[in-house]
């Protein structure tokens, strides 16, 4: 009869499920049997730039990517915003810092490929302002980029770029507004930067001004292609 390996730590701290935050039905579990079929995947139909989810065959671009001009050459999204929102709520703001263990894994165990096809130097996570890392204690972007990294191999960059300004939380505001917001809010932490592609991290796409408002940033400093993975996204049209 085969052994089974246990960590008592298992039982003693039991794995809570990233989607419903009950206690798993095995230890070391991320996902609960009741839950696993509620994750919803981003897949193809996706927008050819933004990799929102197409509702018909045939279509290339979301309506979004279609009339905006997004400086970002191409990005990913590995789940359907509404499926998870709960999680990455509790994630980000409920201090369930190791949802970011399942994240990575499922992350790179979908997306390999596509990093694969990518090839980038480094993986850049989104920052935040240092008074908003002083309040919540960690910056969930730097916590997924990490996991990836531990998976994939390659190297996270996380003193690239710093968030100069504290935004306005982006949720409410309208893409004008989400635009001005942003407006001079990253800054280039080096001087000599020997990178040719990167892939930015992190946690939500919505319209994108993130992206872009750093991608800008980037390029000025000589990065050539910027692409970004995120967890989660809205769907396109």
């Amino acid at each position: 009869m085969t052994r089974m390996k246990w960590n008592p730590l298992d039982y003693l701290f039991p794995s809570r499920c990233v989607v419903c935050d009950d206690v798993t039905n095995r230890p070391g579990d991320h996902v609960c049997d009741k839950c696993r079929h509620q994750i919803v995947y981003i897949k193809e139909p996706y927008c050819l730039k933004c990799g929102k989810q197409l509702n018909r065959e045939g279509k290339e671009y979301c309506d979004d990517c279609k009339k905006s001009r997004h400086l970002f050459d191409q990005g990913t999204a590995l789940y359907d915003y509404g499926s998870m929102a709960d999680s990455l709520f509790r994630f980000k703001y409920g201090g369930r810092m190791e949802y970011a263990v399942f994240y990575g894994k499922d992350l790179y165990e979908k997306k390999a490929r596509w990093l694969e096809m990518i090839r980038p130097d480094a993986l850049v996570p989104v920052p935040i302002h240092f008074t908003r890392m002083k309040s919540r204690g960690y910056n969930q972007a730097q916590l997924i980029a990490r996991e990836l990294s531990r998976h994939s191999g390659i190297p996270v960059n996380e003193k690239l770029i710093k968030r100069e300004v504290r935004t306005r939380p982006l949720k409410n505001l309208s893409h004008a507004e989400r635009q001005n917001n942003l407006k001079r809010a990253f800054k280039i932490c080096q001087n000599d930067v020997k990178l040719n592609t990167i892939v930015v991290i992190d946690d939500i796409y919505t319209t994108g001004s993130t992206i872009d408002s750093m991608t800008e940033v980037l390029m000025e400093a000589g990065i050539c292609r910027v692409n970004f993975i995120t967890l989660t996204i809205g769907r396109g049209i």
